[in-house]
């Protein structure tokens, strides 16, 4: 999303331009505009016919909001430079096949897509494919390059379903030493191998939704889900990491949303991580199905877990 121009302040009005420019880019317009707000953008009509504005990739538009809070800023932040707010990268790999994505709160970027048609592995065809998968993995490692600030990125995950992750660590490691990649040389430890079900961005799984599962099962007391007790558990300070689903701030009950906003501000100022779920991607599908909203305390609380309490917030 490209940023044109902004002029707002936390809690007041104001108004920010922006031009999508992707697919995903929707998805964040999709969570800015709500009911009450005020749009304006180009459109075409022929004149007298039934007309209503529609947005579209590479046609900016200007969005007005009597109170722009938390939430509808960090959104703002991180589709505008997603490098900015995403602390980890991730390459889900196969053989001819690639993703290079960046991992932020909200949202996972896939910032380059890397295809090669390569010759079969058996026969007089063997020299080809060795030629040809060099080539693929020099592709992937200069998308690597171009797209992963070190600087901002904790870690970076190469995954896959079989070794084509452990070929291009390998490649990485010799080609850096090589040519002196100083960016992969000094961030070495930051990359690590995992398994993945497939080279595709629906594998990535955010560590903190399968923690809160580890943690559901091990120690109860130490996990809770639904509005009820997450918000209690706030009330005691309790909350080291809370996970939310962005659909919960899409509701049009205002006070509802003020409720979720605060909870989210209150976790940050508590010193507690506040990551907020995109319902489109796999991991917030699951979070959904447990009411949208769960947290990992930094002390058991065993009396709030016997307690029934609403769901509704």
């Amino acid at each position: 999303m490209k940023l044109l121009n902004r002029s707002f302040t936390k809690d007041g009005e104001g108004h920010v331009k922006l031009v999508p420019e992707e697919a995903e880019d929707m998805w964040h317009a999709y969570n800015l505009i709500r009911e009450g707000d005020r749009l304006t953008a180009t459109t075409f009509r022929k004149v007298g016919a039934y007309h209503s504005l529609e947005l579209e990739e590479q046609r900016a538009f200007t969005l007005f909001k009597v109170q722009w809070d938390a939430v509808d800023i960090d959104r703002v932040v991180s589709a505008t430079n997603p490098a900015q707010s995403a602390d980890l990268a991730a390459v889900l790999i196969t053989e001819g096949l690639a993703h290079v994505c960046l991992v932020g709160g909200a949202t996972t970027l896939t910032q380059a897509k890397l295809e090669a048609n390569l010759p079969r592995k058996r026969g007089p065809a063997i020299a080809g494919y060795d030629k040809a998968y060099n080539k693929f993995q020099e592709s992937v490692l200069q998308a690597i390059l171009r797209h992963v600030d070190f600087g901002v990125v904790k870690c970076l995950v190469l995954a896959g379903p079989g070794f084509a992750k452990d070929s291009l660590k390998q490649y990485m490691d010799l080609e850096a030493v090589r040519r002196d990649l100083r960016p992969l040389i000094e961030n070495k430890d930051k990359v690590v191998l995992a398994p993945a079900s497939s080279a595709y961005k629906h594998a990535l799984q955010v560590e903190a939704l399968k923690a809160f599962m580890a943690m559901l099962s091990s120690d109860s007391a130490r996990a809770f889900y639904g509005p009820g007790h997450v918000f209690a558990a706030n009330d005691m300070g309790a909350i080291q990491t809370l996970l939310i689903s962005d659909s919960l701030f899409r509701i049009n009950n205002v006070q509802k949303r003020k409720r979720y906003v605060g909870l989210v501000d209150a976790v940050k100022d508590g010193g507690g991580e506040a990551l907020i779920f995109s319902s489109m991607h796999v991991s917030g599908e699951q979070l959904n199905q447990l009411s949208g909203i769960a947290a990992v305390l930094r002390f058991p609380l065993p009396d709030l877990e016997d307690q029934e309490l609403p769901e509704e917030a």
